[in-house]
């Protein structure tokens, strides 16, 4: 029987045909900005600036753009006021999609959001109307290459970590949003190349969307297109059959 693969392992094939559509260093300024905002801007005593600092240069942003990114959080140079916004809606054979959005403009946003889900074939929907089937975690993301995944996993839940998923070349380490902080810096500690380290949210429950895959897949790049959106979740699987036949360039 084929194996599923679920949107958490979908993101990272869709990989390579997100970063040919450019949005990477949009996002990872904000990411900076925030972290920064939230937790400081001294890299050693904030983790989740420092990995999202760590990922900017990985994606060869200019050390000038991440130094401003860093003071704007932090308040020491102005710049755009971002609000934190989440939308909900559903899209193709129902499943349920939740966006986290970073705005100075929510009005504009809000509007681009309707627009696209409506375009695209989806449907956007009240607040609270699919936010109950997702739980908000800490997500640690480690190169696989040449770990055990038992002695990954063994290792993560000693550090407090909930869950880990191997994810092929990558293992996702999940934790509760109240010990992320100190999660990432005892995988540090261990010597663990740390890809990413982000907030984001779990389905509790998924679906089977083989049948619209393709127009799922589709109406969720065009809301990752969209400027002000930073990340995109939905609570769907589909056979690796099916996706294998899917074009996302």
């Amino acid at each position: 029987m084929s194996g599923h693969n679920k949107w958490s392992s979908i993101k990272h094939k869709k990989g390579a045909a997100d970063a040919k559509r450019g949005k990477i260093f949009t996002r990872l300024v904000k990411e900076i900005i925030l972290a920064a905002r939230d937790g400081g801007g001294d890299l050693s005593s904030n983790p989740r600036l420092r990995t999202a600092v760590q990922a900017a240069r990985n994606a060869n942003m200019p050390k000038d753009n991440i130094d401003k990114a860093v003071k704007r959080g932090t308040g020491e140079i102005e710049g755009a006021a971002y609000e934190e916004l989440t939308y909900e809606g559903y899209g193709h054979g129902g499943v349920a999609i939740m966006l986290d959005a970073m705005t100075d403009n929510k009005n504009r946003t809000v509007a681009e959001v309707r627009h696209c889900f409506s375009k695209y074939g989806g449907t956007m929907a009240e607040g609270g109307a699919v936010a109950w089937n997702f739980e908000q975690k800490g997500l640690i993301e480690i190169d696989a290459a040449g770990l055990d995944e038992d002695e990954v996993m063994m290792n993560a839940i000693e550090a407090g970590a909930d869950d880990v998923q191997n994810d092929e070349e990558v293992f996702s380490i999940y934790t509760q949003v109240s010990d992320f902080s100190k999660v990432i810096v005892e995988i540090e500690k261990i010597g663990y190349k740390i890809n990413k380290a982000e907030l984001t949210r779990v389905p509790k429950s998924t679906v089977a969307a083989d049948d619209v895959a393709e127009k799922l897949l589709r109406l969720i790049e065009k809301l990752e297109d969209l400027d002000d959106i930073q990340k995109v979740y939905a609570n769907f699987e589909i056979s690796d059959e099916t996706f294998e036949k899917i074009n996302l360039d």
